[in-house]
């Protein structure tokens, strides 16, 4: 089929591109005579095809008369029906390709051509190389077909050709088994180097001492979804922790900022360590005394590990490959994506927002297990949680994810972000609890651990999350209703909650 090709403004059908000899004689890569030896090597040697059933298909085979073989001989160990000649050329004269094949005479050849099944997982290796070099030039050839034509976005053939090789990648990427023996060390050695941390933190601490309780830090390979609707103050939150993690603990942490550019990112981060309300950092007309806060507290940042990535649009194949390079040259523990649905799957198509979604969601978990360190995305809410009443269903629930379900499945853990004054809930008639200025982290999803909710301090004047015991101006508590006091129970019958009247005066 011709391969159809889509820029930003018209769509074009190129030449269907073939892998062959080329003008300067050169063949593409093959290995006939293995792949003759391994078919013959399946009809001979009766557990053979379970040795190479992760490594073969059809398609890694060069000649066409080997894919219709290996189409045979890969039903018959599907139906667990025996592999040899006659069961096999039995197959082909059923599928009807026993003559495209070169009839009973080739079948038979293939068996005399091999004495016995030894190295015959490293012989099916090379064949299986042999059909990635050849596919990495047929995917190099299209694309430099697609540069030569001037109706083509650069920008959209870069996307294309990253999607290419990952898919390519991801296809060759395959694990040995390993021998419990192996496992049950690196195991022992992980809870051995946890005993010895302070506070009993095995992985990379948030700096939220009642979060990492529950956590014992963000652990290796985690992909965490830190969810809310907007307003809550997803970003002062990670904000907050990014700064925990890099300035007090000294590990380097990388974010991936789709929404704000690396200036105003770094502006929300002055506003946080110095303490300084964000009008001022923008308009600069500051106090001499914020000024001279400003400039002392400013050198905690400088010098911190920290890396800000403002690419907009960013593709999961560009996060997969700028990722490698900051975990292998900065030590990068852990990444922080602000947020997931910013992000696209560009170069591979999709039915819908939902499938695409789904594959960055999949490709995110896969990039945390390869790169064996926790990655953080935040995501959105659905408008669900507003349309719901009363105490609990403000709080958001995992059916709350947005676009996606798969985001909840791909996620060892989902965290949600509340902050009942939002609503206009300044206190809890159960606790007689004061929520003003406080948020709560709902741990909702934990495959590794328990789910629970904690209680934090959000200081909105400087969007800033600190521990629920730490020092704070209670000028930066909202005022309290007069006499229609609202509190959680008297919200029972309200129909959505008292709304702010302007959601962008809160931090987002």
């Amino acid at each position: 089929m011709p391969t159809t090709s889509t820029n930003k403004n018209k769509s074009k059908t190129t030449r269907p591109i073939k892998v062959g000899p080329n003008d300067m004689g050169k063949m593409p890569p093959q290995a006939i005579e293995l792949e003759e030896s391994v078919l013959g090597a399946l009809m001979i040697e009766k557990e053979a095809f379970i040795t190479v059933a992760d490594l073969l298909s059809p398609e890694v085979f060069y000649k066409e008369q080997n894919q219709r073989v290996y189409e045979a001989i890969a039903a018959l160990a599907a139906k667990e029906q025996p592999i040899d000649v006659l069961s096999v050329t039995e197959k082909l004269k059923s599928l009807g390709t026993l003559d495209e094949v070169g009839g009973v005479i080739y079948i038979s050849d293939l068996t005399r051509r091999v004495a016995s099944a030894a190295h015959l997982r490293y012989h099916a290796q090379i064949i299986a190389q042999k059909h990635t070099a050849r596919e990495l030039i047929r995917m190099a050839a299209e694309i430099e077909e697609l540069a030569y034509d001037e109706t083509q976005d650069v920008d959209d053939l870069m996307q294309k050709a990253e999607a290419d090789v990952f898919a390519i990648s991801q296809r060759n990427q395959k694990r040995d088994v390993h021998q419990i023996d192996d496992v049950i060390t690196e195991a022992f050695n992980r809870i051995e180097a946890a005993g010895k941390n302070e506070g009993n933190i095995s992985g990379v601490p948030s700096g939220f001492t009642a979060l990492d309780k529950i956590t014992s830090g963000w652990q290796k390979s985690d992909l965490i979804i830190i969810a809310a609707r907007p307003a809550m103050g997803k970003t002062a939150f990670v904000l907050s922790m990014a700064k925990n993690i890099a300035v007090n603990y000294h590990r380097p942490v990388a974010m991936f900022s789709l929404e704000m550019s690396n200036v105003q990112l770094v502006n929300r981060l002055i506003m946080n360590v110095c303490e300084i309300e964000g009008d001022k950092i923008k308009n600069g007309h500051l106090t001499k005394d914020e000024w001279k806060k400003l400039e002392t507290k400013i050198r905690d940042l400088k010098g911190a590990p920290i890396y800000v990535d403002d690419t907009p649009a960013l593709s999961v194949f560009e996060l997969r490959s700028k990722a490698r390079k900051l975990v292998k040259e900065h030590h990068v523990e852990l990444i922080i994506i602000d947020y997931l649905q910013l992000m696209n799957a560009q170069g591979m198509s999709f039915g819908s927002r939902e499938q695409e979604v789904s594959i960055i969601s999949r490709n995110l978990k896969a990039l945390a297990k390869e790169l064996d360190i926790p990655i953080i995305a935040l995501s959105q809410l659905n408008r669900g949680v507003e349309a719901r009443t009363g105490v609990d269903g403000k709080k958001p629930q995992l059916s709350d994810l947005r676009e996606s379900g798969a985001i909840e499945q791909d996620a060892d853990m989902v965290c949600f972000i509340h902050r009942p004054e939002y609503y206009h809930l300044y206190n809890d008639d159960k606790t007689g609890k004061d929520l003003r200025g406080l948020g709560q982290i709902i741990v909702a999803k934990h495959r590794n651990g328990a789910v629970d909710e904690i209680w934090l301090r959000f200081r909105s004047k400087f969007a800033k999350f600190q521990n629920e015991n730490e020092a704070y101006d209670e000028n930066d508590l909202a005022p309290l209703p007069g006499a229609g006091e609202i509190s959680i129970r008297s919200s029972l019958g309200s129909p959505d909650g008292a709304q702010l009247d302007n959601p962008q005066d809160v931090p987002f």
